[in-house]
């Protein structure tokens, strides 16, 4: 059979590639797994975070490493249009703190039911349990692809392009293994470094393993490579057994993996009380201490922290959990203050793929049409979404991209 677009992968990018090349094309969605979106399934703890409405000027700031090759993509679709394709499609959406869109019934299933509602409105052909094996050319023009069906022999099916949309390598389980950078390199792509991003660390010492469950609200957290202060975030985070995770840890999580990759020295330091400069965090600790002066440390400590970090700071600080407030000195207070400013882990290592949310690096940009998604070595080969070598922070950013990259390589091949 041959078709006018082939897409290969029926996830957020796939299922927009899909259905806007099926506004003037006939297209076949292939996807390996025996369900579509299984990584939206998850994503959000099941929720699915759909996109933000910030303005793009602020989307810029959260995508790395080359946020303006979206350009091109966002001004053609961005979150209003998602939010509006879907609610005209019967899914209610919601918006959050922080910008952040879900479905109202707070089910990532009927994002992705709702999406392949559409794709078979618009005639898609829908094919699961089939893995593309390789993406034919002659003289560098995409001509189809080789599938291998479950329990069936390999074959060709015949297109006029075909659609990239394989994901990155995070959440192997759900099918992103990083199938779509070997076939691309086959093809002569450049595939930048692929490290996890969006991913927990790992830190030395038992500190975060007694800590464990521990969420932590509106701290700020300091990301210090090699004893040089690189980035921080205000926000959330929370205590592993393994180590830190939480929005803020992950957002720094990016940069904290590509350190660890150059061996450099790697820290994350935590201010439990941001919201007070050292100089009225001590006069606030004087006073407790003045109006307690007969209470134990460790019961002073209720009114500053939760209880579980009382037994590690007390441990940390080297004074005694039952010592009298008006025996503390000040050169105790003052190292119960540092503490509470920098509460500091040597990050060792990452959770990897496995448990990393999005995958940085992949397809170099240079080497594709940010006005089209087109490949610049391949004729009629286009990409879109976590394939490429972009990435974003949590929030609805990533799949804003995906989205948005699908939709304009869908109407640029449809268009061939």
């Amino acid at each position: 059979m041959k078709y006018d677009v082939i897409v290969i992968g029926a996830g957020a990018a796939g299922f927009l590639s899909a259905i806007s090349a099926a506004e003037d094309a006939r297209v076949l969605l292939i996807e390996k797994m025996s369900r579509e979106g299984r990584k939206m399934l998850i994503s959000g703890k099941g929720r699915c975070n759909i996109t933000n409405t910030a303005y793009q000027s602020d989307f810029y700031k959260k995508i790395y490493p080359k946020p303006k090759f979206l350009k091109h993509a966002f001004s053609q679709f961005f979150s209003k249009d998602i939010v509006r394709l879907l609610e005209e499609n019967g899914l209610k959406t919601k918006e959050e703190r922080g910008g952040r869109v879900f479905p109202e019934s707070e089910k990532a299933k009927d994002v992705v039911d709702t999406l392949l509602k559409i794709a078979k409105s618009k005639q898609i052909t829908v094919q699961t349990d089939t893995k593309v094996i390789e993406i034919i050319t002659e003289n560098n023009i995409c001509k189809g692809v080789k599938i291998k069906e479950k329990n069936k022999e390999e074959n060709t099916v015949f297109s006029d392009s075909v659609i990239l949309c394989t994901g990155g390598k995070s959440y192997p389980a759900t099918g992103s293994t990083g199938d779509g950078y070997i076939l691309a390199k086959k093809l002569g792509h450049t595939i930048n470094p692929l490290l996890p991003a969006l991913v927990p660390l790992l830190t030395e010492g038992n500190i975060a393993e007694k800590l464990q469950g521990l969420s932590l609200k509106n701290i700020n957290a300091v990301l210090w490579i090699n004893g040089k202060k690189y980035r921080e975030e205000f926000g959330e985070m929370l205590f592993a057994h393994f180590g830190l995770t939480g929005p803020v840890i992950l957002t720094l999580s990016r940069f904290a993996v590509e350190a660890l990759e150059q061996k450099q020295k790697v820290e994350i330091s935590i201010d439990l009380k941001p919201a007070l400069n050292e100089i009225k965090l001590d006069n606030r600790l004087l006073r407790e201490f003045n109006e307690n002066g007969k209470k134990q440390f460790r019961n002073v400590l209720k009114s500053l922290l939760p209880s579980k970090l009382i037994p590690v700071v007390s441990e940390l600080t080297g004074i005694n959990p039952t010592k009298e407030c008006n025996q503390i000195s000040g050169k105790e207070r003052k190292n119960l203050r540092n503490r509470l400013k920098d509460l500091r882990f040597k990050i060792t290592g990452h959770r990897g793929f496995k448990e990393a949310i999005i995958t940085s690096g992949g397809i170099e940009l240079n080497e594709v049409d940010g006005k089209t998604m087109m490949s610049k070595r391949i004729k009629n080969l286009y990409f879109a979404g976590e394939i490429l070598d972009l990435d974003a922070e949590t929030g609805g950013y990533n799949f804003q991209i995906a989205f948005s990259t699908g939709r304009l390589a869908g109407k640029s091949a449809a268009k061939i």
